[in-house]
């Protein structure tokens, strides 16, 4: 009787529990990839506005406002993501060309023979 009881009580708290939706389980993994990126330093509003939308996916009490709000993060988190990577490939491009300046200047005046 007990056991019956318990098997009632876990069944009802796991039909209360929603299953994991993939757009969370994404926008998770997209935040994770812009962060990995160097998003706080680059795209700090955007990967902000990523974890708001993820932490309303997962507050959400609709399936469809969950899924809506885990987009949303994912495509902020996206946006993070390729900022940083644009900002980190300027400033390398930036630093090669200085490094050409540099290399043409000691070219022009004899230095480095």
């Amino acid at each position: 009787m007990l056991s019956a009881l318990i098997l009632g009580f876990v069944m009802v708290a796991q039909a209360a529990t929603p299953a994991p939706l993939p757009e969370v389980a994404g926008a998770q993994e997209a935040i994770a990839r812009a962060e990995q990126a160097d998003a706080d330093q680059y795209a700090s509003l955007e990967i902000a506005a990523a974890r708001g939308a993820l932490q309303r996916a997962q507050q959400a009490r609709r399936k469809d406002d969950a899924r809506a709000e885990a987009r949303a993060a994912a495509a902020d988190a996206d946006l993070a993501y390729f900022k940083s990577r644009e900002a980190v490939l300027n400033a390398q491009v930036t630093q090669r060309r200085a490094e050409i300046a540099e290399l043409r200047e000691r070219l022009q005046t004899g230095e480095g023979r």
